[in-house]
């Protein structure tokens, strides 16, 4: 059940990330600082061998495995680097210099994945939708049959599009799922590869989750540095060197509320919620429109603009008196973006709705 409470939160953070965790996470995590579950020492200083860090890393892997219906396929770790430490790493360790990569261009996060990915074998970008701004999601593109993987990005914080379904292929995929991950149900056995930054839907910067099959490594024939290979991070339980404790601590905080909320199915109905919400707003008042195709809108990161841009320091203002924080736009699509990922309450949600309407009303 859902306790979050918009009367808790002094700020709607509405920012693309580091972005808002559950109130009761927050809380947890501060407890944890003072004294970790009484043991008289703080999450902060607890050694990463010791048993009580051990079952925290446990319970965030059981959780996640859980959340997502993992089986003994694919293993969980928690890395380090960010998402941008994956670009080259998912590259150096599943694709040959002979082999070919095949990419999706959604945005600037795919677009510097495919960068890095160059370093390591060929690359085909199937399709890009920079031709508009990268303002929708491409369809109907061919994949070569002999690609090794199929990288996709499924949520672009900076234009505000998503993928709602998986590309129809035979082909194994690897997604970047940093801004998406846990907010809807997910078939795990198609990817090869998914990675995600903790700070959108998961829990504070600092650790990166991958979620990694484990037949599919082991194929490359190149020399991978100890640190680089995901057979390493596996046969040490994500504790080759030192893992940000504290990080991990706050996600499995975090994916327990997930599972106390009733799971992702229930979790996707809620934020769908939120997202139509908004969205209804934005197509209903003449002053916005929305910045990317209505099919491809992301139910995480909701991009509109001012239909009369000299209005937009005025709505900002009014915006910022309601305690409404983050709301800047990218400045690749300009105008406003609200995040509305897991932790945001449909309150909050509304609060910006309201500040909406009022401003039509009051401009028109």
């Amino acid at each position: 059940m859902e306790t979050l409470s918009v009367k808790k939160i002094k700020k709607h953070n509405f920012f693309a990330g580091p972005a808002i965790l559950p109130q009761q996470v927050i809380q947890q995590a501060a407890q944890a600082v003072a004294d970790l579950n009484g043991s008289g020492l703080s999450i902060l200083e607890i050694s990463h061998r010791s048993a009580d860090f051990v079952s925290i890393l446990e319970e965030a892997k059981s959780l996640v495995k859980e959340l997502l219906n993992i089986g003994d396929s694919h293993e969980v770790l928690f890395l380090t680097g960010g998402a941008s430490s994956q670009f080259y790493m998912s590259a150096m360790n599943f694709l040959n210099e002979h082999e070919t990569a095949a990419f999706v261009d959604t945005g600037a996060w795919s677009n510097k994945s495919i960068k890095e990915a160059k370093l390591f074998g060929n690359v085909e970008t199937v399709a890009s939708s920079k031709d508009k701004n990268y303002n929708y999601v491409p369809k109907g593109y061919d994949i070569p049959v002999n690609a090794k993987y199929l990288h996709i990005t499924t949520n672009n914080t900076i234009y505000g599009t998503q993928l709602h379904e998986l590309p129809k292929t035979d082909i194994p995929l690897i997604a970047d799922m940093s801004s998406d991950i846990f907010s809807r149900p997910l078939d795990v056995n198609r990817f090869s590869l998914i990675y995600a930054g903790a700070q959108k839907n998961l829990g504070p910067a600092g650790t990166t989750l991958a979620i990694v099959r484990k037949d599919r490594l082991g194929t490359v024939t190149r020399t991978i540095p100890t640190m680089l290979k995901y057979e390493t991070h596996i046969e040490k339980n994500s504790s080759f060197n030192t893992p940000p404790a504290y990080a991990i601590f706050v996600c499995m905080l975090t994916l327990r509320w997930l599972k106390e909320m009733g799971g992702l199915e229930v979790v996707a109905k809620r934020n769908q919620e939120k997202a139509d919400l908004l969205y209804n707003e934005i197509d209903r008042n003449p002053l916005f429109s929305g910045a990317a195709a209505k099919e491809d809108r992301s139910l995480m990161n909701a991009t509109f603009v001012m239909n009369n841009p000299e209005l937009e320091s005025a709505f900002a203002e009014m915006a910022a008196a309601a305690n409404c924080v983050g709301t800047k736009g990218h400045r690749s699509v300009g105008g406003f973006r609200a995040s509305i990922y897991n932790a945001m309450p449909k309150e909050s949600v509304q609060v910006i709705v309201d500040v909406m309407k009022e401003f039509g009303a009051k401009m028109g």
